[in-house]
């Protein structure tokens, strides 16, 4: 008996769903905006190809990657929204004086605590 090998088909998007879950977590940090923005984009892709893999034999190399940029992605975009409500915050409070001079925003918390 002979063993048939089946060539595994590689998703198109899996290497940028991850790259983009990563770089929604590296960013999170500028403001939160860009983190957001690639985690969506990073969901959009995964969807795509989640649904490639589930029509197809459910034969991919790639789907641990897909599944661990969906989680990274996830993580980065609830960092992202968190540090966004921060700044918001930070900014109705103490105005936009704070953003240009730190130590008026550290002065501003430690009275607050």
């Amino acid at each position: 008996m002979e063993k048939k090998w089946v060539k595994e088909q590689r998703l198109p998007n899996a290497t940028a769903v991850l790259v983009l879950g990563v770089a929604s977590i590296a960013l999170c940090c500028c403001y939160g905006i860009p983190g957001i923005l690639t985690g969506i984009i990073a969901l959009v892709l995964y969807r795509k190809d989640e649904k490639k893999f589930l029509n197809d034999d459910r034969n991919s190399a790639d789907i641990r990657n897909l599944k661990t940029g969906r989680k990274l992605s996830i993580i980065g975009m609830c960092m992202s929204s968190i540090y966004f409500m921060y700044v918001v915050y930070a900014y109705f409070t103490l105005g936009a004086e704070a953003f240009t001079n730190p130590k008026l925003m550290v002065e501003h918390f430690r009275n607050l605590f």
